[in-house]
C-alpha cells in the first residue's frame, strides 16, 4: 500500500475584517460596498481589499479583488517584523473611492473613480517632511504633491510650519495613459507618485 501526504491549503483564510465602508461609487443611487480583510493564518498578515457594486436586484456583486494594494502587516522582507504603518483607511465621497496610507515621514491618498468599467486612479495627494530626529520643528520642510492623473498636471510645494508662503512650487506634466487600475496598482506604486 502506498500512501502519499498532500498540505491542503484553505484558499480563502481572509476571514478578520479589519475595514467596511459602504457609498456610492458607480453612480446609480445604490449603496456599493467596499471591504478589507486580513489572513489571520498567514504570518504575514496579508490583506485584501474587495470592492462589491449594488445590482439592480439589490444585491453587491463582487466587482474587484486586490491582496497587491495594501502591504502585508510583516512582509517576508522585514523578516517577521512590522511594517511600521497603520492599514490603510478608505472613504467614499462623491462616487471616488479614496484609500489613506501611511508612507515613510507622511501620508498619501489615492482617488479612485468607476470608469470605463474599472476603478481607475485619478489623483494622488501626497504630503512628507525631511525631519530626521524623529519630530518637526520651524526647519523642517513639508512637501505637498498634488497629481491629477486626469489632466496630468503634477505640482509640488515645499513649506514650513507657520509660513504664509511657499519656499519652492515645482509644475509639471506627466502623462499616464492608460490610467491605473485599482486591480492592477500594488502598495509599492507610492514611489511612482
Amino acid at each position: 500500500m502506498n500512501l502519499f501526504a498532500q498540505k491542503i491549503n484553505s484558499k480563502d483564510n481572509y476571514t478578520y475584517q479589519v475595514r467596511e465602508e459602504k457609498g456610492d461609487l458607480n453612480n446609480d443611487g445604490k449603496m456599493d460596498e467596499i471591504t478589507v480583510k486580513m489572513d489571520t493564518v498567514d504570518e504575514t498578515r496579508p490583506l485584501r481589499l474587495q470592492i462589491f457594486l449594488s445590482q439592480p436586484n439589490g444585491k453587491l456583486t463582487l466587482a474587484v479583488s486586490s491582496t497587491k494594494i495594501i502591504e502585508p502587516q510583516y512582509p517576508v522582507e522585514n523578516q517577521g517584523k512590522f511594517n511600521g504603518y497603520q492599514i490603510p483607511n478608505f472613504f467614499i465621497e462623491e462616487g471616488v473611492l479614496k484609500m489613506w496610507s501611511e508612507i515613510k515621514s507622511g501620508n498619501i491618498t489615492y482617488d479612485f473613480k468607476y470608469q470605463n468599467g474599472n476603478f481607475e486612479l485619478i489623483y494622488v495627494n501626497k504630503l512628507t517632511n525631511n525631519a530626521t530626529k524623529g519630530y518637526t520643528d520651524e526647519n523642517t520642510i513639508f512637501t505637498e504633491t498634488k497629481f491629477d492623473l486626469v489632466t496630468g498636471i503634477r505640482t509640488e510645494t515645499d513649506e514650513t510650519l507657520g509660513s504664509a508662503k511657499a519656499l519652492k512650487v515645482r509644475k509639471k506634466r506627466v502623462l499616464i495613459r492608460p490610467l491605473p487600475k485599482i486591480q492592477d496598482f500594488k502598495f509599492s506604486d507610492k514611489e511612482l507618485y
